[in-house]
C-alpha cells in the first residue's frame, strides 16, 4: 500500500481519523476530507506531527459540485486516488414520531448523499485506470433494527446498498467496493447517546427494553478496531473480496 494514495471522509475525528492514521502507518499518503476545517486542520497536523503523509481538504459531501471539487484537488495535489474511504456520518436520535423533516434529509444527504457524491466523483477518475478499492463505513443498524435509529439505520442500510451496487458495476474494471459495518465504537457519536457514567456499561449490557442485545466480547470496540477492517479490505490480502459487508460489533448482532 505504500506510496498510494488515500480520499477518507470524516476524517476529522472518530473513525474517519483512525483510518487515516492506519493507512498513513501503511506508508499510504492520505488526503482527509472533512466540512469541519478547524478539526480536520488539527487531525491532520497531528497525523502530520507524527510522520504520517496526511493532508486536509475540507470540503462538505453533501454537495456534489465540492464532491467533486475536492476529488479534483486531491489528485492535482496528492496524486491519483486508489483508495476510497466513506466515513462521514452523522447521528439524529429520536422516535420516528418525533423526527423532523430536517432530522431525516440532513441524515440522509451526508450518510447517503455523501457516499454516492463522493464515490461517483472518485470512481469515474478510477476506472479509466482500471483499478481501485473503496469501502464504505456503514452500521450493523443497517440490518438489526434500533428503536429511536430509524433515519440512521435506514441511511447506513442504502449506503451499503448503494455500495454493493457500484461494487456490482465497475467489478469488470478491476475496482473492488465493501462495506464495513461497525458496532457501538467509542467515538463523540457514541458518547452523545450516553446520559451519565453509566452509559459505556450498558451499551455492553444491553438494553432489553429498547429490544438492545450486549455485546458478547464484553467490550466497545475502539475506533482502531474499525480501521484496522477497512485497511485489510482496500489492501492486496482482500484482493479477491468484493461486495461484501464486515461486521465488526463485538458479535452485538449475533452474526446476522
Amino acid at each position: 500500500m505504500e506510496n498510494k494514495v488515500a480520499l477518507v471522509t470524516g476524517a476529522a475525528g472518530g473513525i474517519g481519523a483512525a483510518v487515516a492514521r492506519a493507512l498513513g502507518g501503511h506508508g499510504v499518503a492520505v488526503a482527509a476530507v472533512d466540512r469541519d476545517a478547524h478539526r480536520l486542520e488539527q487531525t491532520a497536523e497531528k497525523l502530520a506531527a507524527d510522520g504520517l503523509r496526511v493532508e486536509a481538504f475540507p470540503a462538505d459531501v453533501t454537495s456534489s459540485a465540492e464532491a467533486e471539487s475536492v476529488a479534483d484537488r486531491v489528485e492535482r495535489s496528492v496524486g491519483p486516488v486508489e483508495f476510497l474511504v466513506n466515513a462521514a456520518g452523522v447521528l439524529r436520535l429520536g422516535e420516528v414520531g418525533r423526527l423532523t423533516d430536517e432530522d431525516w434529509a440532513h441524515t440522509f444527504a451526508v450518510n447517503a448523499g455523501g457516499v454516492f457524491h463522493v464515490s461517483r466523483a472518485v470512481v469515474n477518475r478510477m476506472v479509466p485506470r482500471k483499478r481501485g478499492a473503496i469501502v464504505t463505513v456503514a452500521s450493523n443498524a443497517a440490518g438489526t433494527p434500533r428503536t429511536e435509529m430509524a433515519a440512521y439505520a435506514a441511511s447506513k442500510a442504502a449506503a451499503s446498498m448503494f455500495t454493493k451496487c457500484l461494487g456490482l458495476e465497475v467489478a469488470r474494471h478491476g475496482i473492488r467496493c465493501n462495506v464495513v459495518a461497525p458496532g457501538s465504537t467509542v467515538t463523540p457519536m457514541l458518547r452523545s447517546m450516553w446520559h451519565d457514567e453509566s452509559g459505556p456499561q450498558r451499551t455492553i449490557d444491553g438494553r432489553p427494553e429498547a429490544f438492545k442485545v450486549g455485546i458478547p466480547l464484553g467490550r466497545l470496540a475502539d475506533p482502531s478496531d474499525v480501521a484496522d477492517a477497512v485497511v485489510f479490505l482496500l489492501s492486496d490480502h482482500a484482493s479477491h473480496i468484493t461486495l461484501h459487508d464486515l461486521t465488526v460489533d463485538g458479535g452485538a448482532s449475533l452474526g446476522v
